[in-house]
């Protein structure tokens, strides 16, 4: 843990890399993203999640300067978007994110959603791409198992993470079993079901007697089981509310309550059908 009880995660690599992070989907750049960045900077967070897609990469590389933080003292991840797959795009696509984020280096780059005809030569990319030390640890986001397993039998190299949605409608727990068991770090998207834990009864009850909101609930059950979380804002106070997870503990009867909300209900957009 760190001075402020942040729990940290090992990677397979033996990268570490802060549970929680900020995650900038929507975020404009157009200094809403570099507000959000620098506010969760300020708040303690020294993880950042960004993608291609999110075309803000420039505005995130601009806050982390503005910052102040050392760049070595900030996780910063990025992600590859399914146009630019395949093997000599993503090399391209992983050059201009660099170019765009002002580093030259990633802590973490990822395959953003598993295009079916591509992945594996995208995978063989960012394996080079590891391999210059220009990423960190490399990994995947939105993957089955079936996905994996596939990946990971022409794989050299077991993804670091796989970042998938999951929240208290969604446990993924047969993917939490095949993860943990093969030392991928799951991390959650839409953790906090865009606002909606703030309606879920027990989730409410449950944060009474911690003297926690649901959301903080939420994120701090996921991250109790193991699985690293990057909720999103824009707003400095809900940022700052997000972080504070970590002076508390849930018992093992309010986790086997919140066990008990999944209904296998995906809230996010599914692109894993693209050939």
């Amino acid at each position: 843990m760190t001075a402020n009880n942040e729990i940290i995660f090992t990677l397979n690599n033996e990268l570490k890399m802060p549970s929680i992070g900020l995650g900038v989907l929507f975020a404009k750049d157009d200094g809403e993203v570099e507000g959000a960045v620098i506010s969760a900077l300020k708040s303690g967070y020294r993880k950042i999640d960004t993608a291609s897609a999110y075309q803000n990469e420039r505005g995130v590389g601009s806050a982390i300067k503005e910052s102040g933080i050392p760049r070595e003292d900030i996780f910063l991840a990025t992600k590859v978007w399914n146009t630019e797959q395949g093997y000599d795009k993503t090399l391209l696509a992983f050059e201009h994110s660099l170019k765009q984020l002002q580093t030259d280096y990633v802590d973490l780059y990822l395959i953003h959603w598993p295009v079916r005809s591509k992945y594996k030569d995208t995978y063989r990319a960012m394996e080079q791409i590891y391999s210059s030390g220009k990423a960190r640890a490399i990994g995947v986001c939105n993957f089955s198992i079936e996905q994996l397993e596939d990946l990971m039998e022409h794989a050299n190299i077991i993804p670091a993470i796989n970042q998938v949605e999951m929240h208290p409608h969604l446990s993924q727990n047969e993917l939490l079993k095949f993860t943990t068991t093969h030392k991928i770090q799951l991390e959650a998207w839409r953790p906090i079901m865009m606002g909606e834990v703030m309606d879920i009864p027990e989730l409410i009850e449950i944060g009474e007697a911690h003297k926690k909101s649901p959301v903080q609930i939420s994120l701090r059950w996921l991250i109790q089981r193991g699985v690293a979380v990057i909720p999103k804002s824009v707003t400095p106070q809900r940022i700052v509310q997000n972080f504070e997870i970590f002076g508390f503990e849930l018992t093992n009867e309010e986790m086997a309550v919140i066990e008990g909300l999944n209904k296998n209900r995906h809230l996010g957009e599914d692109l894993s059908h693209i050939e």
